[in-house]
């Protein structure tokens, strides 16, 4: 493997698999691609691990995209302290690695410094050059430590019964006990329903 390789993927292999997933090459995901891959390193072969991350920027992306942790199966879990930082840990014991984007290694490559720091706003970086920094700093940028994740106080929700809210007449999984879901009972979300009348099929 070369040194600018993540994981199994070329640099420009992965900048592909960014374009398809996120819609466009993010500076965040392509250096959270050298933290999966340092954390990678780092772990014993055949651990099953589950992976933290520090913020919903960006980095989420990278995870998704080069394990096999996802939100959707409860493996990424994002604990948004707004720190650029993943942790890998062993789901049953909590020994892990953490990773995380140390704005001290920034200081040889100026383009990532601006657009970490903000030293900069986004309309005046220099897009090319800080993707060609990024591809030559590599796991340079990144700071790591050995941590011991606490598993009890992370939680484990245990998937509810599925019943069906009487003020919104639909399904939803229930895990407290109550009759009503909670979209009908704090008015969470951002929207108001209304009626769509539908045009008949035509055969």
């Amino acid at each position: 493997m070369k040194n600018k390789d993540i994981l199994t993927y070329t640099f420009e292999e992965y900048i592909t698999m960014i374009e398809h997933f996120h819609g466009s090459v993010a500076p965040g995901i392509l250096i959270g691609g050298f933290m999966v891959d340092l954390a990678c390193r780092n772990i014993p072969k055949n651990t099953m691990y589950n992976v933290i991350c520090e913020t919903t920027k960006c980095l989420p992306d990278a995870v998704q995209l080069l394990t096999q942790c996802t939100i959707g199966n409860q493996r990424l879990k994002i604990i948004n302290v707004g720190r650029y930082a993943l942790t890998f840990y062993e789901k049953d014991t909590g020994w892990g690695i953490r990773i995380y984007l140390d704005y001290k290694k920034t200081e040889p490559w100026s383009e990532i410094k601006n657009w970490y720091l903000k030293v900069k706003p986004k309309h005046m970086q220099n897009k090319q050059l800080l993707l060609s920094q990024i591809k030559e700093a590599g796991t340079n940028l990144l700071g790591i430590k050995k941590v011991d994740v606490n598993i009890k106080l992370l939680g484990q929700k245990h998937n509810g019964r599925i019943v069906i809210c009487p003020f919104c007449d639909e399904a939803y999984r229930v895990t407290n006990g109550t009759a009503v879901c909670p979209a009908c009972r704090e008015e969470i979300l951002p929207y108001v329903l209304k009626t769509i009348k539908t045009a008949k099929t035509v055969l």
